[in-house]
C-alpha cells in the first residue's frame, strides 16, 4: 500500500498545473524543459516561450532565431514535447 502511495505522490509532483487564459491544463512537460529540448535540437536561440491553450490544448508557442537568421514560431504540445504543424 506505501508504495501504491508512493508512486501516487511521485506521479502527481511531476505534473505542472499550467493557468493559461482562463483556463487550467494539466502538462506533463514544463515551458523550461520544452525550451531546452528546442536549443538542443534545433541549435536556435530562442527569444522567447509562453504557454497557450489552443483548442482545449496546452502548447508551448516559442519564438527563435534559427541559425540563417530568421525569426520562427513553434507550437509545442505540453504533454508529449512533440512539435505541432
Amino acid at each position: 500500500m506505501q508504495t501504491i502511495a508512493k508512486v501516487l505522490l511521485l506521479s502527481f509532483c511531476c505534473i505542472q498545473i499550467v493557468y493559461a487564459g482562463k483556463e487550467f491544463a494539466l502538462s506533463a512537460l514544463t515551458l523550461d524543459q520544452v525550451t531546452k529540448k528546442v536549443i538542443e535540437q534545433n541549435k536556435s536561440k530562442v527569444m522567447g516561450a509562453e504557454t497557450e491553450v489552443i483548442d482545449g490544448k496546452t502548447v508551448y508557442v516559442i519564438k527563435v532565431l534559427t541559425s540563417d537568421g530568421r525569426v520562427q514560431y513553434l507550437n509545442v504540445d505540453a504533454e508529449t514535447g512533440r512539435l505541432i504543424k
